[in-house]
């Protein structure tokens, strides 16, 4: 009897792949048959922290959970799983699904081109899709949508598989910490005081943020200060804030924790202004004013910082929209055991929402200025560009900012291929008039 040794060994190969897949489900196995073709599939993308349903916000948090792709029922819903290649050319793709029940057929696409798996029941472990081509080297997605099923549901995917020449050198993608992950990088502009300026008692700067950038999610922060920060979000579809905090010296996540002796006391607020406390990434006094701020529009920010001479500082916080044409007094707060003036002007610009981590939004921060206690008006024209450790440590790459003209700018989320260099230094052009604010008038 003869023996068909390329057809034995063919099977010994996949018997083999099968159990390692069976073993192993948190990594991709390489050389895994496709159509008489090997598909080197040594990346595992997780889609818990690299994928969002394509322009469905709630979607996205429906189906995107722990363990990644779940409860996906919809032939409609379009998943999208982002990486980054240093690299072009040939790109394998497969998937690590577990379907319990139903077969399903679902549609791969990549670069313009689409392949249709079916997964039969019971099915757990990878499943190649095909080879795909990188002509560009940057971001890149993997856009996963039903066709048909038996089920309820869809088979889950916890990871997209990759290699093949476009993934032989650096890969970048969320590996870990998917929250943060998903929230995308914040990015910081950290103002720079002339040498012998003096005490800073007085902070000012203005926020510009462009026609359709004014994502859910996104913080503008404009006047920060090595106690807290003052600046402005989209909170909702219907709800923006004036947001201004400062953080307790006692170093806890829980304000409850916070002794009466060092908590932030409230000393005045202005009409509609919302007192408090805050938690999970520092604790301390917080206040907001809900606001309809527009895009388009230049809002201004002023922050005092003066201490009492009794180890405690006070910190006051004013806005003005041009809207309303005159400075609304947003929170007075005494902080305890400081005895400080105001330290590390900076802005920053976060997405505090997961789900729209995959959208980008950019602010203009412009004219900023400082008045010291020697009644001098100071401008700032140099600054220091710095990222968070999401950032840092390349689980996303979609962070930028610089210097145009007499602005400074942020920008981030998106999944873009522009990235500044974190530490980097810009100047804009001084425009040389100072603000006119009469102090003594302000509420």
């Amino acid at each position: 009897m003869k023996v068909n040794l390329k057809s034995q060994v063919a099977s010994s190969l996949l018997l083999l792949i099968m159990i390692v897949g069976l073993v192993n489900s948190c990594h991709a196995v390489a050389l895994v048959e496709e159509d008489g073709k090997s598909l080197d599939l040594t990346v595992s993308i997780p889609t818990e922290g690299n994928s969002w349903v394509v322009d469905d916000t709630e979607k996205s948090k429906q189906i995107v959970k722990k363990g990644g792709i779940r409860n996906w029922s919809e032939n409609e819903t379009k998943i999208r799983t982002y990486f980054k290649t240093t690299k072009t050319g040939k790109l394998d793709v497969g998937i690590f699904v577990k379907a319990t029940f139903g077969f399903s057929k679902i549609k791969v696409s990549c670069n313009g081109k689409t392949e249709i798996v079916q997964i039969e029941s019971k099915t757990e472990g990878e499943i190649p899709i095909g080879i795909f081509e990188v002509k560009k080297a940057g971001y890149q997605w993997i856009e996963i949508q039903g066709v048909d099923k038996s089920g309820d549901f869809f088979p889950e995917i916890s990871n997209i598989l990759i290699g093949g020449e476009a993934a032989k050198e650096k890969v970048y993608f969320a590996r870990e910490d998917f929250y943060w992950g998903r929230r995308g990088p914040s990015v910081h502009l950290n103002f720079q005081i002339p040498e012998n300026s003096g005490d800073v008692l007085y902070f000012y700067n203005e926020i510009t943020v462009p026609e359709n950038n004014d994502v859910l999610g996104s913080y503008f922060m404009a006047n920060g200060f090595g106690q807290g920060y003052f600046g402005m979000q989209v909170n909702s579809p219907t709800e923006r804030r004036i947001l201004f905090s400062v953080w307790s010296p006692f170093k806890t996540d829980n304000p409850g924790d916070i002794p009466e002796d060092q908590k932030i006391k409230m000393l005045k607020k202005g009409e509609g202004v919302h007192t408090g406390e805050f938690g999970n990434e520092g604790s301390g006094g917080q206040s907001y004013y809900k606001f309809l701020w527009k895009a388009g529009n230049t809002y201004k920010f002023l922050l005092k910082g003066k201490p009492t001479g009794n180890e405690e500082t006070d910190f006051t916080a004013w806005f003005f929209a041009p809207e309303v044409n005159e400075w609304k007094l947003i929170a007075s707060f005494r902080r305890p055991k400081t005895d400080t003036y105001l330290t590390r002007p900076h802005s920053f610009l976060e997405n505090f929402h997961t789900e729209t981590g995959n959208v980008t939004r950019k602010g203009l921060y412009s004219n900023q200025w400082i008045y010291t206690i020697n009644s001098q008006w100071i401008e700032l024209t140099k600054m220091k560009f710095t990222a968070d450790a999401t950032a840092r440590k390349e689980s996303r790459m979609d962070y930028s900012g610089g210097a145009e003209n007499q602005v400074f700018f942020m920008k981030n989320c998106g999944f873009f291929n522009e990235t500044t260099a974190i530490d980097s230094y810009f100047d804009r052009k001084a425009s040389g008039i100072p603000p006119v604010i009469n102090f003594e008038e302000l509420p």
